[in-house]
């Protein structure tokens, strides 16, 4: 007996490696597959969102207003249901710093954008959370029965798009911008939209920024949803001290230059920090 167990192949080094590749190769099918099973979650979530649970709110809350809470609510927890899914699935993992500064209501945040499923982990966390639509997902049969229940603003609101952000914040909502207005491009530059600034400088609000941080990349600008990295996305998502724009804005003359000012200390701002 203590001589076959002596004649048995060492375990090498080679061989520890090769395990490993199989255990790395392992993880990254499991992850597409997660991803897929996410999203078609997703998919499915959102048309018996639009055919079965909003229309019975619609029959039940007569009130407009209270029906818009209800909605809201209904999509956060439907959110925060997907995110934690896809930490179920090993997709991806997440850490939040600073969530207490989100428990307030009337907030303008604007975050950076490295990833397509930003705007679903941020709203999962945040109570009555508002958000510029494309006009699109109003038309979109998967999304458009929730995003009507909801409120949401329509960027093809034109020139009164500015106002119903300001009159949303005012109202107690709490109002999510993506300044750059698409996800950040591989090379990592960002390119800031005046459209946050205006909000926040017309409407005399501070703002809550929001600095997310996806290491490895995933679901970047571009990429493809089945192109996972190597190894599990790790979200950070460093919820930070209000910015007072009169501090950043204060030497400025009219509206119009205090924008411009404060959407380059913005640009500047996330991208040292992101």
């Amino acid at each position: 007996m203590l001589d076959w167990l002596n004649r048995r192949k060492p375990i090498t080094h080679s061989t520890k490696q090769s395990t490993r590749r199989q255990n790395a190769l392992f993880s990254k099918y499991w992850r597409v597959c997660g991803t897929g099973i996410s999203f078609a979650a997703f998919g499915a979530g959102g048309l018996a969102l639009r055919l079965a649970v909003f229309p019975l709110l619609n029959l039940v809350v007569r009130d407009q207003q209270r029906r818009t809470l209800w909605a809201r609510r209904i999509i956060r927890l439907a959110f925060r249901a997907f995110v934690e899914l896809m930490r179920a699935l090993g997709v991806l993992s997440y850490e939040i710093s600073g969530l207490e500064r989100l428990q307030r209501r009337g907030l303008l945040i604007l975050a950076n954008h490295p990833s397509l499923i930003d705007t679903v982990l941020l709203m999962a966390f945040v109570r009555q959370a508002d958000c510029i639509v494309k006009g699109a997902l109003w038309r979109n049969p998967f999304t458009r029965g929730p995003v009507r229940a909801a409120g949401y603003i329509s960027n093809e609101d034109g020139p009164e798009l500015v106002d119903d952000c300001i009159a949303s914040i005012r109202s107690g909502g709490n109002l999510i911008i993506f300044p750059e207005g698409t996800r950040t491009p591989a090379d990592g530059n960002m390119t800031f939209k005046r459209g946050a600034a205006n909000v926040a400088v017309r409407g005399e609000c501070a703002i809550t920024p929001v600095v997310i941080r996806c290491t490895p990349g995933t679901l970047a600008k571009g990429d493809k949803w089945w192109k996972v990295p190597p190894t599990m996305a790790h979200f950070s998502i460093e919820i930070q001290q209000d910015i007072d724009i009169r501090e950043v804005t204060g030497q400025a003359d009219n509206p119009t230059l205090a924008a411009r000012q404060l959407t380059y200390y913005l640009q500047n701002h996330f991208m040292k920090e992101s």
